[in-house]
């Protein structure tokens, strides 16, 4: 809790690009299960798309094993068939292979013996589908899948860049995958209502994904000349600026969809609600880590190789070495931490001052009469530079000069004292 609410205090600043090693092995493994699953354990495919006939009945107190029972007292094999129990309507519903006339009629009036059912064509609903239609289904999807997959390319690269519009497909084909490995993984239906689901996750995951690229197209729009933050960091600062309003969208897109899968499908036993709302759940959720976790760390590795990413990273090293050398700034300008103070020691205490000559508070005390670097560059002892100082800029000794200590004039030109006239 003390977590979500420093996030939407905007107290909080993750290191999203600089830990993308450990997000693409994340996604790697889940992705590989997911495909694992996807060989191994197939699909429990819906009627419209193996083909079949459905048997519908008041279930009148019976068992799920009386049903077995049944349909191998009629020459169906119950292993191929998908028996289940509607508590809330006190129904059954019986999935089988595609049937002829005669086997339908045959397996209706042994269900209807069995559960004393006194007019079978009143009380038990029988709907048979062809598989051609299933098949003729799939490839309409897949065809819709592809066309949309395109006009996203060509949209995303006329509105950024290719190597956008390609983490953003890769982080599509992420999100397809984890979600079809989930159906295979849990063993739920697939039906045309997963589809469309399916469809609509995948809008859900890419303007996710644009918002954020949006986000980073202007951080990074005037960088080119920088010389204070990397791409990288550009791009990382985009993510947290995001984070709050992707949370946002993420949590009420998922109210929703958790009442229908958990309520609707789980409670109330609404089967047919689970086909959408699971695919709708996982979806969304995949859609928001893909676009916080995956898509923009694969943008900055796809960006990283470009001339003008090089030379700013480049840049900004030198300009970070320039600071760090001359006690102007941090090594690194990531988390606007302040920078440190310069600090000497000698054998009257430690003294921190602009000028050297302001206090003295004994040993261990922070006065300047103290062996401290300020901007006269007085010394007692050799100093420690661990950033700027605070009262000024500090100078550098030349080296192979020796140390001025305090109340010592500086010698002018010739050996002469500075400010005095020869008489």
């Amino acid at each position: 809790m003390a977590l979500l609410a420093r996030i939407y205090r905007s107290d909080f600043h993750a290191d999203f690009v600089g830990r993308r090693r450990a997000w693409y092995t994340v996604s790697g493994v889940v992705v590989a299960i997911c495909v694992i699953s996807m060989i191994v354990r197939g699909f429990s495919l819906g009627i419209e798309f193996s083909g079949g006939a459905v048997f519908q009945l008041p279930s009148n107190g019976g068992t799920v094993e009386q049903v077995e029972d049944t349909l191998a007292n009629a020459g169906i094999d119950p292993s191929d068939s998908v028996i289940q129990q509607l508590e809330t309507s006190h129904q059954f519903r019986v999935q089988t292979r595609t049937l002829t006339d005669q086997q339908t009629e045959q397996v209706t009036n042994a269900l209807a013996k069995q559960f004393s059912i006194s007019d079978p064509d009143r009380n038990i609903a029988v709907s048979t589908v062809g598989s051609s239609w299933g098949s003729t289904i799939t490839k309409k999807a897949i065809q819709g899948l592809i066309v949309f997959l395109i006009l996203v390319v060509i949209y995303l690269s006329v509105r950024f860049e290719w190597k956008m519009a390609m983490a953003a497909m890769a982080a599509l084909v992420h999100d397809l995958i984890v979600t079809m490995g989930v159906y295979s993984l849990v063993g739920f239906e697939v039906s045309p209502s997963t589809v469309i689901a399916v469809l609509t996750i995948l809008g859900f995951s890419l303007y996710d994904t644009v918002v954020v690229f949006d986000r980073v197209r202007e951080n990074t729009a005037g960088i080119a000349t920088s010389t204070r933050r990397t791409y990288a960091e550009s791009t990382n600062d985009a993510l947290n600026e995001t984070l709050v309003r992707s949370l946002n969208t993420s949590l009420i897109a998922l109210i929703p969809v958790a009442s229908l899968l958990f309520v609707g499908a789980g409670l109330l036993g609404a089967g047919t609600l689970k086909d959408l709302a699971l695919a709708q759940f996982v979806g969304i959720a995949s859609g928001t880590y893909s676009s916080l976790f995956f898509a923009t760390p694969l943008l900055v590795d796809l960006k990283r190789s470009d001339p003008a990413v090089v030379a700013l990273d480049a840049r900004v090293a030198r300009d970070r070495a320039r600071r760090a050398r001359s006690g102007e700034g941090l090594a690194a300008d990531t988390s606007g931490a302040q920078a440190a103070r310069v600090v000497g020691r000698g054998p009257r205490g430690l003294g921190d001052g602009d000028d050297g000559s302001d206090h003295l508070d004994g040993p261990g005390g922070s006065g300047a009469a103290g062996p401290g670097e300020g901007r006269d560059g007085g010394a007692w002892g050799e100093p420690v530079t661990a950033g700027v100082n605070i009262g000024g800029a500090a100078r550098r000794p030349q080296p192979g000069a020796a140390p001025r200590r305090a109340g010592q004039r500086k010698p002018g030109r010739r050996g002469r004292p500075s400010g005095k006239k020869r008489r």
